[in-house]
């Protein structure tokens, strides 16, 4: 586990160190705030520890992080009906915003994946039939 200790982040009482982790969870509850966005979309490993009862806060982000920049990949499922280009660039904002506020860390750049699209109430429908529901028929 790498930590960050840039310059600016020592003091005459000893230096502060931020886990890329903790970006990772700022990053993903950023994301999961903007209107639009149902979901966030980790691949099988998260998928996995989801099945056995854990909450994983930074699913579906990946960052990397230098002494004073860091650089985020979010990846997301929006819901059916929202313009994508918006609700992703609100995305951008609004993790930058976070990161940076949060950490003072400069964002250089927010990138955003769209891996899928939820219908209003598909949730529902998939848990009340225990099935997931086909999108092609």
């Amino acid at each position: 586990m790498n930590t960050i200790a840039p310059e600016f982040a020592k003091t005459e009482m000893g230096s502060i160190q931020i886990a890329p982790e903790v970006i990772e969870i700022i990053a993903g509850l950023a994301t999961i705030e903007v209107d639009g966005v149902t979901g966030m979309s980790g691949g099988f490993a998260s998928g996995v520890a989801e099945l056995l009862g854990r909450k994983n806060l930074s699913k579906g982000v990946k960052v990397e992080v230098g002494q004073r920049e860091a650089a985020v990949d979010v990846s997301v499922v929006i819901e059916y009906g929202r313009r994508i280009p918006e609700v992703a660039a609100e995305v951008q904002a609004n993790v930058k915003h976070a990161i940076q506020s949060m950490t003072g860390l400069n964002v250089v750049e927010v990138n955003v994946h769209i891996h899928d699209v939820m219908f209003k109430g598909q949730e529902r429908l998939e848990e009340e039939e225990g099935t997931v529901v086909s999108r092609v028929k």
